[in-house]
This record gives C-alpha cells, sequence and structure tokens, in this order.
C-alpha cells in the first residue's frame, strides 16, 4: 500500500510540474527550437514582419492552415 500511495504521489507531483511547465512556456516567447521550426514558415508567409514579434505570431497564426506541421504545432503551443 505505501509503494502504490508514494507512486501515486509522484506521478500527481509530476503532472502539476508538467502543467506548471506548460503555461509558463506558453505565456513566454517561442524558444531557439520553436523559432527554427517556424523559420522557412514565417519567412514565406509573414517576410514583412520578421523582427516583429507581435505582427509575426499573428500573421503566423491567420496563415495557420499553410504552416508546416512542426510551425503549425508551435503556433498551438502559444495558444494561436
Amino acid at each position: 500500500m505505501t509503494k502504490t500511495f508514494n507512486l501515486k504521489s509522484a506521478a500527481i507531483a509530476l503532472a502539476v510540474v508538467i502543467a506548471g511547465i506548460s503555461q509558463a512556456s506558453a505565456q513566454s516567447g517561442p524558444s531557439m527550437q520553436e523559432k527554427m521550426a517556424c523559420r522557412a514558415d514565417a519567412e514565406a508567409f509573414c517576410s514583412q514582419f520578421i523582427g516583429k514579434a507581435p505582427q509575426m505570431r499573428a500573421c503566423l497564426e491567420q496563415n495557420k492552415a499553410k504552416l508546416s506541421s512542426p510551425c503549425r504545432a508551435v503556433v498551438e503551443a502559444h495558444g494561436g
């Protein structure tokens, strides 16, 4: 019973940590890996907004259907 309880406690703690990390990353800007995932899409669809983060984000969201799968995942992870 103690092992089962400890395993459940560890699983709950891990879930809380993951949820916290997910929330924090959703509120922060894109990581370098995320930027690289969207680099080609940004150049193809939103080049006029390079260096202008709010406009770039809006442009990528507006073009979400045209984005590569990795970039679409990044946009969706950031609320788009």
